[in-house]
């Protein structure tokens, strides 16, 4: 059996990473729950009325992801 960490800063990387998952899981199983702040809402709606301005600004989620696998090959 593996000694328990002392801390989450001595967990391995894919410990880390299934924390974060584990965390994120609990979030989203009450997003009611989670605060969203003003200055959150507010930069949403100067996004969507950039957007709305600018429809050809935006990408697809095919260029999103596109560029995001770009990145992870660097």
């Amino acid at each position: 059996m593996k000694p328990t960490p002392s801390s989450i800063f001595d967990l391995s990387p894919s410990e880390k990473l299934q924390l974060v998952e584990d965390l994120w899981d609990d979030l989203a199983s009450t997003p009611e729950a989670v605060p969203v702040y003003d200055w959150q809402k507010e930069e949403l709606a100067r996004r969507k009325a950039n957007l709305m301005k600018h429809p050809a600004s935006g990408l697809t989620w095919e260029e999103v992801k596109r560029k995001v696998r770009s990145l992870g090959a660097r």
